[in-house]
């Protein structure tokens, strides 16, 4: 998708100035800026974010309704318990994130990389993680309904104590899972998968395979 492809493209005005907390921002342009400092509360609706550089800044419970982010970097920031809803997030880095307790519905991630990403007790339902990269991403005790990662990478995703219903790993490139099958219930994988995961499920079951 492109700027002008987004249906509140023509309504969108340039951000000029510092950020507010708690501030309600309405088809507002981010573009090619760094942003640091404490932003908890803050609420983004209709917003498009370019370039943006966002550095050891504090968004804790945030909004993000109908927000289009191409090409930002996110480094060290508090999204604890931020909300996202029905946006786009492309080709753009997100490490060292702490994001526990969000909430993400019907968002896509498309071409990202996430790493060093805290997603404890977060719920994530119709969420699509498109030829991602997700590494060191921590989803311990998180729910995922109706999630997807078709051509993602998964390397070192942490699952331990997550609810999942209807979410789809067939289609992953690899599947890097520390926590081995702790998590898995619900999930929907591969043949190929299930044979790369046979030893740690046997593991578990304490079952010794020999010969």
């Amino acid at each position: 998708m492109r700027l002008e492809d987004l249906p509140y493209a023509h309504l969108l005005q340039r951000h000029t100035g510092p950020l507010r907390p708690d501030g309600r921002y309405d088809t507002v342009h981010f573009d090619d800026l760094a942003l640091t400092g404490q932003f908890g509360g803050a609420h983004f609706l209709e917003c498009a974010f370019t370039g943006v550089r966002v550095e050891e800044a504090k968004l804790r419970r945030a909004g993000f309704n109908e927000v289009w982010v191409q090409g930002a970097r996110m480094v060290g920031v508090d999204l604890a318990e931020s909300e996202w809803q029905d946006g786009e997030v492309e080709a753009s880095v997100l490490a060292g994130v702490s994001a526990y307790g969000s909430a993400i519905r019907r968002t896509v991630f498309r071409q990202c990389k996430l790493e060093a990403v805290n997603l404890r007790g977060a719920v994530l339902r119709d969420v699509v993680f498109e030829d991602c990269l997700l590494r060191d991403v921590d989803l311990s005790d998180a729910k995922l309904t109706d999630v997807s990662f078709p051509g993602s990478t998964l390397d070192g995703v942490r699952l331990r104590g997550a609810a999942l219903k209807n979410a789809d790993l067939r289609t992953a490139a690899a599947l890097g899972l520390p926590d081995g099958h702790l998590g898995l219930r619900g999930a929907l994988i591969s043949t190929t998968q299930l044979l790369d995961l046979a030893p740690q499920f046997a593991q578990a079951l304490g079952i010794t395979v020999r010969g």
